[in-house]
């Protein structure tokens, strides 16, 4: 970690071995750059703050919550968190616990949708003869991004 002592340290070590089983199952599809090679750390130190998950390159942070952010309180003190971490130049990307069991797919989707830049607007037809042959088909189908998790899910 990044300037970090050990107090820092123990308290990511203990933050990972605590993890939810929501951040668990996110950070099997997450891990060992498996979400199209972008490289994530979890429970990382920045500022005063820990996250759940940063990808550095990209300065994307992903929060997992739970129902421990559900009231006006838990809403406000999250929002001036986050808005540091965007004073810092991040990206903040929060999922709820449900999603993340849900629809696993279409949370890593949405980060890889954060993480790549916009894309151009999608040119006109192609006319008969221009590229584009039949071997694509799955190209962009559906969790696609996502890559295998250790365990089944």
């Amino acid at each position: 970690m990044r300037g970090a002592t050990p107090t820092r340290t123990d308290r990511s070590r203990l933050l990972r071995r605590d993890a939810t089983s929501a951040e668990a199952k996110l950070w099997s599809r997450l891990r060992a750059r498996r979400l199209n090679g972008f490289k994530f750390v979890r429970q990382e130190n920045i500022g005063v703050y820990y996250v759940d998950f940063v990808c550095r390159e990209a300065k994307l942070i992903v929060e997992v919550d739970g129902a421990t952010h559900s009231t006006p309180r838990e809403r406000a003190h999250d929002h001036r968190r986050d808005m540091w971490l965007v004073e810092q130049g991040f990206r903040v990307l929060r999922v709820t616990n449900a999603y993340v069991f849900e629809n696993i797919a279409g949370v890593c989707e949405t980060i890889l949708h954060a993480l790549l830049p916009p894309t151009a607007p999608t040119p006109s037809p192609r006319t008969r003869g221009e590229g584009g042959g039949e071997g694509d088909a799955g190209a962009g189908s559906p969790g696609s991004a996502c890559g295998r998790p250790d365990s089944q899910d």
